[in-house]
């Protein structure tokens, strides 16, 4: 069902995860083509906080950012999954790997890889930040407009 809370959140976490794209850019390796990056990332983001962040309004201030907190995680660990995957594909057709087993291993060992990458002061802040502004938000836009 359709509600204020759900697009507010939906909405909030796809500029959140666009604006932790852009935090993300210089910190990979110089060369890096990144394509469709931020649509990639803002569109988990969107549908993160449309399934994540908007059906858990309604319970209060501490739960709100609770919420944005565990929306704004959810968001980061799709988007490890989605690249890690992609970069796996990538290195497969390039017949990288012995076999499926080591390929589908491969997607974690990536996965660390970036969230070695990306662990920085700047990407944390903006996403604590992000995740205050998200969950209060849906809050008040699921009392505003029921």
């Amino acid at each position: 069902m359709p509600t204020a809370a759900r697009l507010v959140g939906a909405v909030l976490l796809a500029i959140l995860g666009w604006l932790l794209s852009d935090v993300v850019r210089p910190l990979m390796p110089e060369g890096t083509a990144f394509g469709w990056f931020n649509y990639v990332n803002a569109f988990i983001g969107l549908c993160v906080g449309w399934v994540v962040v908007g059906p858990r309004v309604g319970r209060g201030l501490v739960s709100a950012i609770n919420n944005g907190a565990t929306g704004t995680a959810v968001m980061i660990l799709w988007c490890l999954f989605a690249h890690s995957c992609y970069e796996m594909f990538r290195l497969a057709m390039r017949n990288r790997y012995d076999g499926p087993m080591e390929a589908l291993t491969a997607i974690f060992l990536i996965a660390s890889e970036f969230g070695i990458m990306i662990a920085t002061p700047t990407f944390f802040a903006t996403a604590i930040v992000g995740a205050l502004v998200v969950g209060p938000a849906a809050e008040q836009a699921g009392k505003l407009w029921r």
